[in-house]
């Protein structure tokens, strides 16, 4: 599955620092050009693809499974996902729908898919399999990374030293290429965590998502496929206000789980079920200053960690990805420099609005959604009601949901 050779000194023209989805989207990309890259994780991909690893799903956007195409992946993703047809929206304690989002309004193309986050790094791990130009190290820690006019360089804990002509960070939240290069973020935390599981019901979800906004936090029921003996499932993301710790409900024991989760979920269902693993994650926002440095460039989380609440995260890193990846390609056709000042001045640039505008909205919607003001209540049932009134908005909003509004990025415009 990984391709390493260790030596004392490699010379190639981009290294990766992560090997998340991000990072495996980027190489696949990479793997289509005539570049060499080497991808660098700490992680031994064996272990990220157990299934007690991860316990996550991602939604995955129209417009992002278009970039997943392009790496050669989406073949192999496709029988494992689930489409989104219809998209329920309530508020507060109702258990009735305030707005619906029904793909056939929008001429029946589909919202995204669900997918759970091991089949996403399974086959982007096949997929780089056979991509000759594309090197895999891992498990390995970075301890170093500098960078001149001419290359960045990075050493790794057993003393390889690598030297390119590009350096992608794309290590997360926490990123050490971010913080090594010295980029600041603002960032504040939600007080708040998602519990992540999946669930069995009794029903089929008839490829329907479900974002109900409850005082604590959104709650969202993902549709799944059925697993292998025909049992519907769906994921869910549970989000609640960290400083009751008290009442969280990622410490109940699977009998008061199971209770509290049927009664969140609509009659429809039936009887639900949490399958497997809990998983909890604290809700933070961070944002960098800048999106690159001298010979670097940042890339989804490293870049901009937002708040799940809309389910863009990755959607709006891909967005990243493929926006670096048309400015290599154009670097290649023109035989320039892929590192130089100018050209990652353009990312940035093609980037900074995007980004910022979702940090801004995903935590606007979340101070808006997540309260127990009557007076905010009313206001946000008034506005969903004015959408579903209103043609044009609701299918601007359907759009965005999509990820097919705005500026597609060169990649996809190139493959159409």
């Amino acid at each position: 599955m990984t391709k390493s050779d260790h030596t004392a000194k490699k010379q190639t023209d981009i290294v990766i620092i992560g090997g998340g989805h991000a990072g495996l989207i980027t190489a696949a990309l990479i793997g289509q050009l005539d570049l060499n890259c080497i991808l660098i994780d700490r992680d031994d991909p064996q272990k990220t693809l157990d299934a007690a690893f991860d316990g996550r799903t991602t939604a995955i956007s129209y417009g992002s499974q278009k970039v997943l195409q392009e790496t050669g992946a989406w073949d192999a993703l496709e029988p494992h996902a689930c489409p989104i047809e219809k998209i329920d929206i309530l508020d507060g304690n109702s258990r009735k729908n305030i707005l619906e989002f029904d793909n056939k309004e929008v001429g029946g193309d589909i919202f995204g898919w669900i997918l759970e986050n091991r089949q996403i790094r399974l086959a982007l791990y096949k997929r780089l399999e056979d991509c000759d130009n594309v090197t895999i190290i891992a498990p390995s820690t970075v301890t170093a990374c500098d960078t001149t006019n001419d290359h960045a360089a990075v050493t790794l804990d057993d003393g390889t030293q690598i030297t390119a002509k590009l350096l992608i960070g794309a290590d997360g939240r926490g990123s050490f290429v971010r913080r090594n290069a010295g980029i600041e973020s603002r960032q504040w935390s939600y007080n708040q965590h998602a519990i992540v599981c999946t669930v069995v019901h009794e029903h089929p979800h008839d490829n329907i998502a479900v974002e109900h906004f409850r005082n604590e936090g959104p709650f969202a029921i993902l549709p799944m496929t059925d697993d292998e003996d025909g049992h519907h499932r769906s994921s869910i993301v549970w989000t609640e206000d960290s400083k009751k710790r008290q009442t969280n409900s990622f410490d109940y024991d699977d009998e008061t789980f199971n209770y509290a989760l049927q009664s969140r979920f609509p009659d429809r269902y039936g009887t639900v079920k949490q399958i497997g693993k809990r998983f909890s994650f604290p809700l933070s926002l961070n944002h960098a200053y800048h999106y690159t440095s001298q010979r670097t460039a940042l890339v989804a989380d490293a870049a901009h960690g937002i708040h799940p609440i809309a389910g863009q995260g990755l959607n709006l890193g891909i967005r990243d990805i493929a926006a670096l990846y048309g400015l290599l390609a154009q670097a290649c056709d023109t035989q320039t420099d892929i590192g130089s000042d100018a050209q990652l001045q353009r990312y940035e640039q093609a980037r900074r609005l995007d980004n910022t505008a979702m940090a801004g909205t995903t935590d606007i919607l979340n101070k808006l959604f997540s309260n127990d003001s009557k007076v905010l209540g009313f206001a946000r049932k008034a506005g969903m009601h004015i959408i579903a009134k209103t043609p044009p908005a609701k299918r601007f909003f359907m759009k965005q949901a999509m990820g097919s509004a705005g500026i597609l990025p060169a990649l996809i415009k190139d493959t159409q």
